[in-house]
């Protein structure tokens, strides 16, 4: 897969497709896992820990607020998909290191 299948843009937000490894030594992006950004998130998958570090991280990284990244599916899962608002899909293409 490549990378633009990871991120859809659509009326001034981009919706990421998001493959997390949780307990991980530290978070960070790490490469492409099938058709999905491939993130390793430092938190453990208990009681939405991991799901909180993934929104702060994505935030900080692609410089939002944290309010403006949302979680739409797969809170209980590795696969998610999460909406991030006021970028374009360029922005983020721009800012990922793949």
């Amino acid at each position: 897969m490549n990378l633009e299948s990871c991120v859809k843009e659509g009326d001034g937000n981009v919706e990421l497709r998001i493959h997390c490894q949780p307990r991980a030594s530290k978070t960070e992006i790490v490469g492409l896992h099938g058709d999905a950004i491939k993130v390793r998130l430092a938190a453990p998958p208990v009681e939405g820990q991991a799901n909180t570090e993934l929104c702060q991280f994505l935030a900080r990284y692609f410089g939002v607020l944290r309010q403006e990244v949302q979680i739409l599916s797969g809170k209980g899962t590795r696969q998610k998909r999460v909406l991030i608002k006021g970028k374009t899909a360029q922005d983020i293409l721009d800012r990922l290191p793949l």
